[in-house]
């Protein structure tokens, strides 16, 4: 395919100067390690940046960012790196920083602002400035598919004194901080990857709840707010990343940082409006800048220049919303202007935390303090791990195989999703896991026993036919499972190993 500007004769500086404008206010993701010629192209013509995902995670990540800014000076590098269950840079070995929940249980705003410090460290260090996170959602709904374990909790003001803490650690760090999902993700039971979330909650909770852990991040001094694609009836019928209502109510309160869309390749925009009409309809509704999404999201339906494909469809669209009128070139120029004073701002930071400073972070002694275990747990020998968490998500790898690996420290597992059988493959599922496991003692990892009755019914189940049963839940709390229970709060490598250190007296 030809480069993204190739189509441009020479002669026609008005077309080019309106895809500079519309470069200005784009963040795409990208296909592979090194820097794309469409991307090196677009960034030549004031791309605002990219955003990382796994497959960009490699040795070189550090020389890739240098590639990007040779293109590009002012470009902003961000990565989705919330620690716990949702991680890039450590995407195939899993988070050795611990989770939203795991912080917010624990309820140590020093421990969240030095992971904070941390991420930042991490980020800076292979050339990224954009952290998308923290999460400032309040967990309100315990079904919740897309948030649960990546929220401090369910209470506005936990959530709000640890948002704070996560931002200041980030930001003292020199990464910008962007908080997410603007006006609140916590009280759906539906995943906007997939369909349209509508929340039917009155405005008034919403301001009380939802909206609290916002304004605490603005009065910080957060640099960036990701919107939702969620639908609040009562403030219209566009997703709240198209509503200028939605949206306004962040310039009410304060804030004239980042507005940044979340994903436009997200089934909530991608199947309604388009990737296209979405970017003209969000930058109108005041955002600033536009997040095109992960070209690997269509999974085998993808094409092969996915990445390239979704970047010119967002460009191209708001070039003709500028060409016929329908979209205003102050509203671009007002947001490639914020996107700019973000990007400059970033370049003069100052150097991140001292080594000595860095070397006092641990890591594993958060995770540790923040475990909890319900019942009566016995150190004893080794497990035998059945992992019976639900399926991978776009938003969470939570059913990755290396938080089973780590639990079982490398032994044999077996995957055991409860939610795709009958009664019947069940129970012959189970009889199978018992055969293998040989007499020793089960442990059941699971991220739904709290809601899903399904997995609750397995960890009946292998408790009623095996000798000895703990389940190791790596989601929301559970109140009462029938056997003992290890909430460790995150699906990560350093979560499971230390369920391990818990179970075996050890980590190894």
């Amino acid at each position: 395919m030809a480069e993204a500007n190739d189509d441009v004769s020479e002669g026609d500086a008005g077309t080019a100067e309106l895809e500079r404008l519309a470069n200005a206010v784009l963040w795409p993701g990208f296909y592979g390690r090194t820097v794309p010629a469409w991307l090196d192209t677009a960034l030549h013509h004031g791309l605002a940046g990219v955003v990382y995902f796994a497959q960009n995670i490699g040795p070189d990540l550090a020389a890739l960012s240098a590639g990007i800014r040779a293109a590009n000076p002012q470009a902003l590098i961000g990565i989705d790196e919330e620690g716990g269950s949702v991680t890039r840079l450590e995407a195939a070995t899993g988070s050795t920083l611990p989770g939203a929940a795991q912080l917010g249980a624990l309820d140590d705003v020093t421990a969240t602002e030095a992971t904070g410090a941390e991420l930042a460290r991490r980020v800076r260090a292979v050339g990224a400035d954009v952290v998308l996170g923290p999460v400032a959602d309040v967990n309100t709904d315990p079904r919740n598919p897309v948030i649960g374990v990546r929220a401090f909790g369910a209470d506005a003001d936990l959530v709000s004194r640890h948002v704070v803490a996560a931002v200041e650690g980030v930001q003292t760090g020199g990464v910008a901080a962007c908080v997410k999902h603007f006006p609140g993700h916590g009280d759906t039971h539906v995943d906007s990857h997939h369909d349209l979330p509508r929340i039917a909650v009155d405005p008034a909770e919403i301001e009380r709840v939802h909206l609290a852990p916002f304004r605490a991040a603005i009065a910080a001094g957060v640099d960036a707010v990701m919107t939702a694609h969620i639908v609040v009836p009562a403030w219209g019928e566009e997703p709240a990343t198209l509503n200028p209502r939605v949206l306004g109510m962040l310039r009410e309160a304060g804030f004239d940082g980042v507005i940044i869309t979340d994903a436009l390749d997200m089934a909530a925009i991608r199947e309604s409006v388009g990737i296209g009409g979405g970017g003209v309809l969000a930058l109108a509704a005041g955002a600033d800048l536009l997040c095109i999404g992960n070209p690997t999201n269509p999974g085998a339906a993808a094409l092969p220049d996915q990445d390239e494909h979704d970047y010119r469809t967002a460009r191209d669209a708001i070039v003709a919303a500028l060409r016929d009128g329908s979209l205003s070139r102050e509203r671009v120029l007002e947001a490639g202007a914020r996107v700019a004073r973000l990007a400059a701002k970033l370049a003069e930071a100052a150097t991140p935390a001292e080594a000595a400073e860095v070397d006092a972070y641990d890591a594993a002694g958060i995770v540790r303090r923040a475990l909890r275990v319900r019942g009566e747990l016995k150190v004893a020998d080794s497990p035998f791990v059945v992992d019976a968490r639900r399926s991978s998500t776009l938003a969470v790898d939570s059913a990755a195989g290396y938080v089973s690996e780590a639990l079982a420290a490398g032994a044999a597992t077996v995957r055991l999703d409860s939610a795709h059988l009958d009664e019947t493959q069940r129970d012959a599922a189970v009889d199978a896991a018992l055969a293998q496991a040989d007499g020793r003692r089960i442990a059941l990892l699971v991220d739904r026993i709290d809601t899903d009755p399904a997995q609750r019914a397995l960890v009946a189940v292998f408790a009623a036919r095996a000798a000895e049963v703990v389940a190791v839940n790596v989601g929301l709390p559970a109140e009462d499972a029938g056997v003992p229970v290890i909430e460790v709060g995150s699906a990560s490598r350093i979560g499971a190993e230390l369920a391990r250190e818990r179970l075996v007296g050890s980590v190894r």
